[in-house]
């Protein structure tokens, strides 16, 4: 199973534990989960502060497993820069208490946010395709398609439906 990354539904970890919901909850069950989120936190904010300018937006902490830190870029000519600095990275990183158990990185080229976002081209239904449709809609037994069609018949443009 994999689990991906979608910034724009991510909650940081200071609302997570002010939330007076998860508070109520036992510490047993989150504290490693909250703490271990706090940690990637803080080692994502030390990477922004020590990293060229050209760098910063193209390198995401990815998570921690077994003392190995795996950090996410979007190039490979990132990749590259980040393997030929990994001693560098690695002691910096070390500086942070809660990544002192870290040994090693891994580096992993990943798309952090879509290249190309095509354009949303909005189509129109002219009124007497829409009055066709309204026809089967009326035809139509099955409710979900009768409804659905309708639905569909009702996508015609205001210019359309004012010359008819």
């Amino acid at each position: 199973m994999s689990i991906k990354v979608k910034k724009r539904n991510a909650q940081p970890v200071s609302r997570l534990l002010a939330n007076s919901a998860y508070s109520q909850l036992p510490r047993s069950e989150l504290t490693p989960l909250l703490s271990k989120a706090q940690a990637i936190a803080k080692a994502q904010q030390q990477l922004e502060e020590h990293l060229p300018e050209e760098l910063k937006g193209h390198v995401l902490v990815g998570g921690i497993t077994d003392g190995c830190l795996t950090l996410l870029t979007d190039r490979a000519v990132w990749l590259t820069w980040l393997r030929f600095e990994r001693a560098r990275l690695l002691a910096l990183l070390r500086y942070l208490p809660e990544m002192s158990s870290v040994s090693t990185l891994a580096f992993k080229v990943r798309p952090l946010k879509p290249t190309h976002v095509p354009l949303q081209q909005r189509r129109y239904l002219s009124a007497s395709a829409a009055a066709h449709i309204k026809e089967c809609a009326d035809y139509t037994d099955d409710p979900t398609l009768k409804a659905s069609l309708a639905r569909l018949a009702a996508h015609t443009t205001a210019d359309d439906t004012s010359n008819s």
